[in-house]
């Protein structure tokens, strides 16, 4: 009988949005029927830029015409999936600057501007403690 191998994970490619405004306060989402909060953003589809993808998921998820000039690439990241169980995140982070006027559409339930210490007291997906502590919050 040959040796059990585990199987990697599936891997869903996203873009994530990582906005901060001048108090330094960051703006999360949370999706309809989940608990974690996340960067704002979403899957990237076949063939899409991944920063062509940040600007389209912002628009839908949040009614915000994001300038593709304010997008600025922080790199790739991966972590597990905080609404998809046994999936991992290969994410492409992107800052973006000059978001006013949220609003929360789509699937989204709720978006929020919190400080890194109130981000601290939310369920938060695994991308978002990450990106957070890159930034030098206690998470």
């Amino acid at each position: 009988m040959g040796a059990v191998t585990d199987a990697p994970a599936p891997t869903l490619r996203i873009a994530a949005a990582v906005v901060v405004d001048a108090e330094g306060r960051w703006l999360l989402v949370r999706k309809q029927g989940t608990s974690a909060y996340m960067q704002a953003g979403g899957k990237i589809e076949p063939g899409e830029d991944p920063r062509a993808a940040v600007v389209r998921e912002i628009g839908e998820e949040l009614s915000v015409a994001v300038d593709p000039a304010l997008v600025r690439d922080l790199g790739r990241r991966d972590a597990d999936a905080a609404n998809e169980p046994g999936h991992r995140l290969e994410a492409h982070v992107f800052a973006v600057d000059g978001v006013t006027g949220a609003v929360a559409t789509a699937e989204i339930a709720e978006a929020v501007w919190v400080t890194p210490a109130e981000a601290a007291r939310l369920p938060l997906a695994p991308l978002t403690v990450d990106l957070l502590r890159e930034a030098g919050a206690t998470v």
